[in-house]
């Protein structure tokens, strides 16, 4: 077992009845993974072990499989299996450990293993079963089994069920879903004594699918048209987008009662002209989103009542599958694939009626635990009194406007800073200092190679021209990079349509 330990273990199973599925196709792929690095095989069936164990010197956990009519489990069932492995020259026996019905009881497997002076191997689907079988004394548990006792498949592997194992004691081999370095590698991380990988490497047809089937989402992708929504505080835009252009548009006052059969006919009608012309549903939205679901992060903004269920009415609404994201987001990722921030490490900030923010890092939207990622405006200053949207938005200037005896609007607030006004130039300076302030924050705590400033407001030079200045005072290495939006506000619509790939 000390010939595993740290190491590769590569299955040698091609595809039942495939072209490979032949003794010198199998024994071919265990010689190609010895000279590869592998530290020992698994081989399904005694004459295909015999095969290998005379053409390679790796250790081989053999197994036979079949098909019984009054059982589900397949791997070694019967004690003449393991006799006739133990004959063809395997190291170790792999048996079906799970907790379920079977011809030969788990004990008597194991009895027979040792008797035939082989190590056991329980290929197993729970934690309950792994206790069972370290207490009857099998050398190796297996994660084989995880995933495919019953239900739904899951795509990524078991590293929880590999953890667990590791806390029983004793050698531990993940198995199962096992498809990447990555998640080989995660393996080890969790505490594997060794790694088992067999599809990745010796199912030639199922990687040839992995491979087509992303090709032809990408080409799906590329030609695909997405509805794309907008939802702000103030104005909602619908657009049809294909591979990052916007085909047609329009624009209305966001709708009163949000979240209300009313609400969502309004929108449904925005885009009644387009039916049949989309193939996917993307929502960019103000608030935050969670599992499809949509909350109010700043009620001021937009009351949104809680938890609606914005995917599944989008869905029903429009008969295609539909996606949501929080709207800065959504403007982040489409800043990363088409804007200013392309393929950089970026963070998106917009300053409009509220203040948002997305961040990509690695390649990788980081929408956060609760959908919260990004959301600068959210934060708070050192008083932890009021929150960044209160004071710096065109809603907290206003309201700051209006608290000093003026009804502005943003629009009114900047004309009166361009006439000199002070009560608006001193209000446009507190908004740009306690935004430069977080930014200073923001690019210590996530240090992005360039935060990309949009909105109605960040775009305009009154305002971005004092904050860069303000932000010149920071010394080089903690001074934001700052970038207007080249997609202005179309960031938004442009980044949900490409976000809409995943579906």
């Amino acid at each position: 077992m000390t010939d595993l330990a740290g190491g590769l273990i590569v299955s040698c199973q091609p595809v039942d009845d495939g072209p490979l599925d032949t003794i010198p196709a199998i024994v071919a792929f265990a010689q190609a993974a010895r000279n590869g690095g592998a530290r020992a095989l698994r081989i399904e069936g005694a004459d295909n072990v015999a095969a290998v164990a005379g053409a390679c010197d790796l250790p081989i956990i053999g197994i036979i499989k079949r098909d019984l009519p009054d059982s589900p489990v397949r791997i070694t069932p019967f004690i003449a299996d393991v006799e006739a492995l133990a004959a063809a020259g395997a190291t170790v026996i792999a048996v079906d450990g799970t907790d379920r019905v079977r011809p030969v009881p788990v004990a008597e497997l194991l009895a027979a293993i040792h008797a035939a002076g082989c190590l056991a191997m329980a290929d197993l689907a729970t934690e309950a079963e792994a206790r069972v079988a370290k207490q009857l004394g099998f050398d190796i548990l297996g994660t084989t089994m995880s995933g495919y006792t019953g239900g739904p498949v899951p795509a990524a592997p078991d590293l929880g069920f590999v953890a667990a194992c590791r806390r029983l004691g004793g050698v531990v081999v993940a198995e199962g879903r096992y498809n990447t370095p990555a998640t080989a590698a995660s393996a080890m991380a969790a505490g594997a004594s060794a790694v088992c990988v067999g599809s990745a490497i010796t199912r030639t047809e199922h990687v040839t699918e992995w491979f087509r089937n992303a090709v032809d989402q990408a080409v799906r992708s590329s030609t695909a048209t997405v509805l794309a929504l907008d939802v702000g505080g103030t104005k909602t835009l619908a657009a049809l987008v294909r591979n990052g252009d916007i085909l047609e548009r329009q624009t209305i006052p966001t709708p009163q009662g949000v979240g209300t059969d009313a609400w969502f006919a309004t929108i449904g009608a925005l885009a009644a002209d387009w039916r049949g012309r989309y193939d996917a549903v993307g929502a960019a939205v103000t608030g935050v989103v969670q599992d499809g679901h949509w909350s109010a992060l700043n009620p001021r903004t937009l009351a949104i009542p809680e938890r609606t269920p914005l995917v599944e009415r989008l869905t029903a609404l429009f008969g295609v599958p539909a996606i949501a994201f929080n709207d800065a987001q959504a403007a982040a990722w489409g800043e990363y694939c088409h804007g200013a921030g392309r393929a950089q490490d970026m963070v998106f900030v917009t300053v409009s009626s509220g203040i948002g923010g997305g961040i990509v890092l690695q390649g990788r939207l980081l929408q956060g635990a609760n959908g919260l990622g990004g959301s600068l405006g959210q934060t708070r200053g050192a008083s932890g009194a009021e929150r960044l949207e209160t004071r710096a938005s065109g809603f907290g200037m206003a309201a700051s406007a209006a608290a000093l005896g003026h009804a502005a609007t943003t629009h009114e607030i900047f004309a009166s800073v361009e006439n000199g006004l002070p009560w608006a130039v001193a209000l446009l300076d507190e908004a740009v200092e306690d935004l430069a302030v977080a930014l200073g924050d923001l690019q210590r705590l996530i240090d992005p190679e360039v935060v990309v400033l949009g909105g109605g407001i960040g775009m305009l030079p009154q305002f971005r021209a004092p904050l860069i200045a303000r932000l010149s005072q920071e010394p080089s290495h903690l001074r934001p990079v700052i970038k207007p939006a080249s997609l202005g506000g179309d960031a938004g619509i442009i980044g949900i349509a490409d976000l809409c790939r995943a579906i």
